[in-house]
């Protein structure tokens, strides 16, 4: 198999953009990217685009010759992934694939979501079909009422860490008031976070992601590609992971770990030949802040039921020993579900090449990023390397 490398990157802001085209995110991210590469967009062989809820909130389905005729890319082939909130990042599963296999040299992996031009129950009745809709959805079950049943347990299981929750909370916006690109640029203050209007016990108005307009793209090309283009630091991916679990909640072996996450992390870092302690920094799928605390363990940075300790004493901040989260995260920079796994993947690689400004990591060698879809019943881990 050959070594894989990211020679481009690009995305919109994030943010509430109800006049903005889904057309309109495409070409701005896209070209981004391919300019980023340095690369003829006529050598792109192949699009794979992430896209969950185009069809529910904007009537528009088969994406991939989309985004091939908004670029003008000619008569390549395309196909668009659907995998909830891990959308983006099975779309890079796939182009991972195909270049590592040898099928194609450079192809262009995106993702995109448009949604806040929708009322709440209408963005509501979408989110839910990545559940089990007859028999969740149907009942009354939304995300925050799954993820609250989680941190309730987790409570129960170990002990209570809504203050921690909250941390992790004031952590994302303080690093989202460091990125251009974040929806929510603003810090806030513990007292706030903790303070905030309930929304399904445990969790308050500060512990949720946000609902976001945007775009992310990225040109995959061998890294033998990458070295004689030389533009900017490689960034080889050394070690990539997709796991499932059952989709309903109630089914679920344990609901304080994610056996996808867990599966997922045991293929990346035995393919990567690493250890939790050798990954320098992550973004990881903080959906609601509990689930932070658990990515935390899962990926081995803490023992269960001490992902906590490792928020209170500071670990995850930008100075930290293990930062998360640098770009704001899906907290605060946001959460645009198709292109989500791929914002990630941005803010790794801009990070390994030096160029995340006031934000930047002082180490920033080895980076992952952790994306979940649905109740975690979909989970992809990848791990990149500055060369």
């Amino acid at each position: 198999m050959r070594s894989v490398s990211i020679i481009g990157i690009g995305e919109t802001r994030m943010g509430r953009f109800p006049d903005r085209s889904i057309r309109d995110m495409i070409l701005e991210a896209g070209t981004k990217a391919i300019n980023d590469s340095g690369i003829d967009k006529k050598s792109i062989e192949a699009v794979y685009l992430g896209n969950f809820d185009g069809q529910q909130l904007c009537g528009q389905g088969h994406m991939g010759p989309l985004v091939s005729e908004v670029l003008d890319l000619g008569n390549i082939p395309t196909v668009r992934t659907e995998g909830a909130c891990a959308s983006g990042s099975l779309a890079f599963r796939m182009g991972l694939t195909a270049v590592m296999s040898g099928m194609y040299d450079i192809v262009l992996v995106g993702g995109v979501e448009k949604m806040t031009h929708r009322a709440t129950d209408d963005v509501t009745e979408a989110l839910v079909s990545a559940m089990d809709y007859e028999l969740e959805a149907t009942q009354g079950f939304t995300f925050p009422a799954n993820f609250a049943m989680m941190a309730n347990r987790y409570f129960y299981e170990y002990r209570n860490v809504k203050k921690e929750m909250a941390m992790c909370a004031v952590n994302a916006h303080r690093n989202a008031s460091l990125n251009p690109d974040a929806q929510m640029p603003k810090e806030i203050t513990l007292e706030k976070a903790l303070a905030a209007s309930p929304i399904a016990t445990p969790l308050s108005l500060f512990d949720c992601s946000l609902v976001t307009d945007g775009a992310a793209f990225l040109v995959l090309a061998t890294t033998e590609i990458a070295k004689k283009i030389k533009k900017h630091r490689v960034v080889e991916v050394i070690g990539s992971g997709h796991a499932g679990d059952n989709i309903t909640l109630f089914s679920k072996k344990a609901i304080t770990s994610f056996s996808a996450a867990k599966l997922a992390a045991k293929q990346a870092y035995n393919q990567a030949n690493l250890k939790p302690a050798d990954i320098d920094f992550a973004e990881v799928h903080d959906c609601f802040t509990i689930t932070q605390i658990i990515n935390i363990e899962d990926l081995g940075f803490a023992e269960p039921g001490y992902g906590a300790d490792l928020v209170a004493e500071g670990g995850i901040a930008l100075e930290g020993k293990k930062p998360i989260n640098s770009s704001g995260g899906l907290k605060a920079k946001g959460h645009p579900i198709g292109a989500t796994g791929l914002s990630q993947i941005f803010e790794v690689v801009t990070q390994l090449r030096g160029d995340a400004g006031q934000r930047q990591l002082k180490k920033a060698d080895i980076g992952l990023t952790h994306n979940l879809g649905g109740t975690a019943a979909t989970c992809v881990i990848n791990i990149f390397r500055g060369l």
